[in-house]
């Protein structure tokens, strides 16, 4: 049993949003998404999905994304990214995953998830760059508060996972030295980058998992 990480899947099997315009290496990604996670991913893994699932603007629009991701094997464990706007709270997700018969989704979002005999913690974050709304940079700071104290529950390394990339970010760099945090999962950065995948900053190992800068194929954890 394994844990995998892939972000930033943005399906769109109910609305129209062709991704391809990003460039060719998106021309029928829902394709390699699946063929890859059927490649790599077993029934009895997790898979850690960092946000910007669907491009859905309401729960009902993403029935046949959340189906699609049902159909593939593992448990999957969704956190919020930006442009998921479909994202209700997480009793209403539930209840509305269960209508529609979906029982391999759940959700990261002021809690901890355990998985292989570690605790995975986070949140969305913010643009640190050019997010000045400090309502808003307050709200993330004390989920991932709340994800942390959660965490201190469980049992294993802490591994925290965000949206936005959180390495420019002193408040939730301190927080997660404080509680013992070593590595970091993250998603939101697309195409050309001026830093690896995979790269080190003040004592902690951060590993960019969006889809397309892994190949769509889901990243081992």
């Amino acid at each position: 049993m394994s844990v995998l990480a892939i972000g930033d899947l943005h399906l769109s099997h109910q609305v129209e949003k062709p991704m391809d315009i990003f460039g060719d290496g998106w021309a029928n990604h829902s394709e390699q998404i699946e063929r890859n996670w059927n490649d790599v991913v077993r029934e009895k893994d997790t898979v850690i999905l960092p946000g910007d699932f669907s491009w859905a603007t309401y729960l009902e629009q993403a029935v046949e994304d959340f189906l699609f991701l049902e159909r593939l094997p593992g448990k999957k464990v969704m956190l919020k990214g930006n442009h998921d706007y479909w994202w209700e709270t997480v009793t209403k997700m539930e209840k509305f995953l269960d209508s529609i018969g979906v029982k391999s989704i759940g959700f990261l979002y002021n809690n901890c998830v355990s998985a292989e005999e570690r605790c995975y913690v986070g949140t969305k974050g913010f643009d640190f760059e050019n997010e000045k709304d400090q309502t808003i940079r307050n709200r993330e700071i004390i989920r991932f508060g709340l994800s942390l104290d959660a965490g201190e529950k469980c049992l294993g390394e802490k591994i925290a996972v965000f949206h936005f990339p959180p390495d420019n970010n002193p408040d939730f760099i301190e927080m997660m030295k404080k509680n013992g945090i070593s590595r970091c999962l993250f998603g939101h950065i697309h195409g050309k980058w001026d830093k690896p995948n995979e790269y080190e900053s003040d004592g902690i190992h951060y590993i960019n998992v969006s889809a397309d800068r892994i190949g769509f194929r889901p990243h081992m954890i």
